[in-house]
């Protein structure tokens, strides 16, 4: 198999408020990155699920995340310096961080968090265990473990990883060759949904 191209995705909305003065004033930010197994089409080419769990060995591993505006520029804050810190949960991804309130990148954006222009967050990452399914009439793609590069407060509250995304669909494909009787099995099917 091809080694997996970083993809994107789109979570929840953040949270943004500031501290008090025993907090140094600074700005806490806190969201969801990712979800947990809720279904997302991925534009109109698959459906992917983030497993419970996907997040894990990135997390024990340490992988050296930052925090993004829009998935690119200066990080805001970032795991290795302790000033991001990432978990999962139940839910999913939760992300958390006191932003310096003097920082001209932080002075710059969290207006516009407050008004709610910027209100998603993302995930950047590269897909480590991943299992597809191709016997419904859209593929769908479970992702059971991950390495993760950044987590991102984003304009575009839809996913904008389909590019690399198909790329990574057609990939899995590659990799596995049906045999004669499931890919008839499969056309069958179709035809019977279609009424043919």
């Amino acid at each position: 198999m091809t080694k997996q191209e970083r993809e994107v995705r789109a979570g929840l909305p953040i949270e943004v408020r500031e501290a008090g003065e025993a907090e140094a004033d600074a700005v806490r930010v806190s969201g969801y990155a990712a979800v947990f197994s809720e279904p997302a089409m991925i534009g109109d080419f698959f459906e992917e699920v983030i497993a419970p769990g996907a997040f894990a060995e990135a997390l024990k591993r340490g992988d050296d995340t930052v925090f993004l505006v829009n998935h690119r520029d200066l990080p805001l804050a970032r795991t290795s310096s302790g000033t991001l810190r990432l978990a999962e949960d139940a839910r999913g991804l939760r992300v958390e961080s006191e932003l310096d309130p003097d920082d001209p990148d932080v002075k710059r954006i969290v207006p516009k968090m407050k008004r709610g222009d910027l209100s998603k967050m993302s995930f950047a990452f590269r897909a480590v265990r991943e299992e597809w399914d191709d016997s419904g009439e859209v593929p769908r793609r479970t992702i059971h473990e991950v390495e993760l590069f950044d987590v991102s407060i984003v304009t575009e509250p839809a996913y904008s990883g389909t590019e690399i995304g198909l790329r990574s669909l057609e990939a899995a494909r590659a990799d596995r060759r049906p045999d004669a009787g499931q890919v008839a099995a499969r056309l069958a099917r179709k035809a019977r949904l279609a009424g043919l």
